[in-house]
């Protein structure tokens, strides 16, 4: 019997997409590359769009997921999902309202990941890490580390809920002292060092190595 490789679907933003990571095309793409290179291992759909936040990845996820199943009637194995550092930023000033509250981000979080995990496998990482002293980004968003953590924890304690594997980020970078090397100028996104710092955390991931029979 032939057996088919896994399929990956990784949604999210800009951090999917790859931006700031001029070397390596981004954490996600590094991933994708060292799949490659190993027999049988899964291969990768990276959907990530910058900017997006929870609402919007809620509204595309179910479409662009069903129809990258390779194989007649078939669909992807498992769901990778990296939202919710745009949810997080104020709007127009430092003490602005959020994009998103974090009571509606857990809300809404809790019914997309309801409905993913009744499609098939999911799981979910953490935030990254800002560099406040660069806000406001595009001269109107505030990012946090103090949004991010409460965050971060929503969707720690909805993955824990609903018992879906969690990675998380925030909290494991900023205790690296190095952490902020790895921010572009903007405040937000990863350069290429960063990028290698999470694709390295990812691909040690003993649910993803788990998921994808790579042990």
């Amino acid at each position: 019997m032939i057996r088919h490789p896994k399929k990956l679907i990784v949604i999210g933003d800009s951090a999917v997409y790859g931006w700031g990571d001029s070397d390596g095309g981004g954490w996600c793409e590094r991933l994708r590359r060292h799949w490659m290179k190993l027999p049988n291992s899964p291969i990768v759909y990276s959907l990530g769009i910058r900017g997006d936040g929870l609402e919007k990845v809620a509204k595309r996820w179910h479409q662009e997921w069903q129809c990258r199943g390779e194989l007649r009637r078939s669909v992807p194995n498992g769901l990778l999902l990296s939202i919710g550092l745009n949810d997080t930023a104020k709007i127009g000033r430092q003490d602005g309202r959020p994009q998103l509250s974090s009571e509606a981000f857990k809300f809404g979080l809790e019914r997309l990941l309801t409905q993913i995990k009744n499609q098939t496998t999911v799981m979910m990482i953490g935030l990254t890490a800002v560099n406040e002293r660069a806000m406001p980004f595009s001269e109107c968003l505030w990012y946090s580390n103090e949004a991010c953590s409460i965050y971060e924890r929503e969707i720690e304690e909805t993955c824990l809920q609903l018992d879906i594997p969690f990675l998380p980020i925030h909290k494991t970078m900023m205790t690296n002292p190095k952490s902020q090397q790895w921010i572009q100028a903007d405040g937000i996104h990863l350069n290429s060092e960063g990028h290698e710092w999470l694709f390295q955390k990812i691909m040690a991931w003993p649910s993803l190595i788990k998921w994808g029979h790579l042990e």
